[in-house]
């Protein structure tokens, strides 16, 4: 469990990292909600492994209908939903500056 915790943790934490400097650079709307996805799926990491080292364990964690395991869900589908949303309309929004700019 723990050596998935790492091979999970590591990719998020450089996703993480990826979009604190993309919102560093560029301040917008996207890159914000990239940064809160991001966020939201390093907390479902934290989540696994507070469980793996039974931290808070008045959150009982691994167990359906607990604050654990909402907590962990709803991180999940947050960061699931806000990165990539994030992501692609900031792509889009470029794409169209790109046009503008070049006068299309």
């Amino acid at each position: 469990m723990k050596v998935k915790l790492l091979a999970i943790g590591i990719p998020v934490s450089v996703i993480l990292f990826a979009t604190v400097m993309g919102y560093a650079r560029e301040r917008n709307l996207w890159r914000l909600l990239q940064l809160a996805g991001a966020a939201s799926l390093l907390l479902v990491v934290l989540a696994h492994i507070a469980e793996a080292f039974h931290l808070a364990r008045w959150m009982r964690w691994g167990e359906s209908d607990s604050p654990g395991h909402y907590l962990d869900f709803f991180s999940a589908m947050l960061g699931l939903t806000l990165l990539p949303f994030g992501y692609v309309f900031h792509i889009l929004n470029r794409r169209e500056h790109r046009a503008n700019a070049n006068g299309h």
